[in-house]
């Protein structure tokens, strides 16, 4: 098996009503996958990440303004089709359901939990290293 690519999708704008405080409360819960995913073996990729730069580049200043609503779902997709799998984690989203949907067309894996992911083999090793520095 080789290392995945794997998009966390869930809710980032949803429920926020664009208050920054819940956004960045969404964002810190994505990443909170990140490092349980490496620790595995694999990269995780969250869109927004992708996102922010480049609607800043067009004008946009704020999540949830006009500019930025215009190229998450698109940059999400794009970067949809690099992965190899998608954590999919509990919240309701429709980015995230939309980026489920792809998946499953394009006929990736589509994980409900972290423990769903393989461990690599030489993951086990890096993460028993880390553990006793």
């Amino acid at each position: 098996m080789k290392t995945l690519w794997i998009m966390i999708a869930g809710p980032y704008m949803s429920g926020t009503d664009g208050d920054p405080a819940k956004i960045a409360a969404n964002r810190a819960r994505l990443e909170s996958y990140c490092l349980p995913i490496y620790q595995r073996g694999h990269l995780p990729l969250i869109g927004e990440w992708l996102v922010h730069p480049i609607a800043h580049e067009a004008g946009g200043r704020a999540d949830g303004d006009a500019v930025f609503n215009a190229y998450q779902y698109p940059v999400a997709q794009r970067l949809l089709h690099r992965c190899d799998a998608v954590l999919r984690i509990n919240g309701a989203s429709k980015g995230a359901d939309l980026d489920v949907a792809a998946a499953q067309r394009l006929g990736m894996p589509v994980y409900m939990s972290v423990e769903e992911i393989p461990w690599l083999a030489d993951a086990v090793g890096i993460v028993r290293a880390a553990a006793s520095m």
